[in-house]
């Protein structure tokens, strides 16, 4: 058996029959199980070897299990960090409430996504909920819209993961579809961004390979898909001195500039 539908309404009559009680909203419980937490090893264990079983909306109130390979993308600490300064408004920061809510702050006012895009983006809407065919009702946490310089528009889903979340391909399996139906004349990419320290940002883009979740090189910037550059910005007077004596100490090969698919951003404070 490769997958199988379930209701919600099960988990109640279930519990019934155990003698439990059941948890007040059901629906957060799958939301964990679907991103944040590993399956009871009851459940995981019956997996095949390298695949794993994924909870899957299949309509209002309706799921599938099914079973899929293992696949975890995860940053890795080991890889050189791009440095910019940090445009967040302090008081942004200050009274950001969740990682996420921080970390999606920290990307929109950094423009992150158009510095690791290379295209000019803007914030159509965060939080997005919607309800998508087949599917049900979903929660995009940020979705951009975009254009390059020849004039193509993109619709870029935007998951953002706190430091233990995991990537995966359930989510982006539901941004993509949600694009596809609702900005079917956009070019659709999606985008990753996960904290890995209070000021290192992680940030993918993925794509999805016959429904493995993979991250893929950048439309029309080589071949490839794993180049992180450091680059340090300096105060106004220092960079212009530096650049002087030395020109091409900021002078990146055009072939690197534009291969930035996998990049560590680290946002510090600038006194200029």
């Amino acid at each position: 058996m490769k997958s199988f539908p379930f209701n919600r309404d099960e988990f109640t009559k279930i519990a019934k029959l155990l003698g439990i009680v059941a948890p007040k909203n059901l629906g957060d419980v799958i939301y964990k199980y679907r991103f944040r937490k590993d399956l009871p090893e009851e459940i995981s264990n019956t997996a095949a070897t390298d695949f794993e079983w994924t909870i899957k909306l299949a309509g209002t109130g309706n799921y599938r299990f099914e079973l899929s390979k293992v696949n975890r993308i995860i940053p890795n600490p080991n890889l050189i960090k791009i440095k910019i300064p940090d445009s967040t408004p302090e008081i942004i920061a200050k009274y950001a409430l969740t990682d996420e809510q921080a970390l999606l702050a920290k990307v929109r006012y950094n423009r992150l996504i158009d510095i690791f895009l290379g295209i000019t983006t803007y914030s159509l809407q965060n939080h997005l909920r919607t309800t998508v065919q087949d599917i049900g009702q979903i929660e995009i946490d940020e979705i951009y819209v975009g254009v390059n310089r020849n004039g193509t528009h993109f619709v870029i889903p935007v998951q953002a993961k706190g430091g233990k979340d995991k990537l995966g391909v359930v989510q982006t399996q539901q941004d993509i579809a949600c694009c596809t139906e609702k900005f079917s004349e956009l070019i659709c990419r999606p985008v990753s961004a996960q904290f890995m320290e209070d000021n290192l940002i992680a940030m993918f883009e993925l794509a999805l390979d016959e429904d493995e979740l993979t991250y893929s090189p950048p439309m029309n910037r080589g071949d490839s898909c794993s180049w992180l550059i450091e680059v340090h910005l300096l105060d106004q007077i220092a960079y212009q001195q530096q650049r002087r004596s030395s020109p091409h100490a900021f002078a990146l090969p055009s072939q690197i500039r534009h291969a930035l698919t996998y990049c560590v951003y680290s946002t510090q404070h600038q006194e200029y």
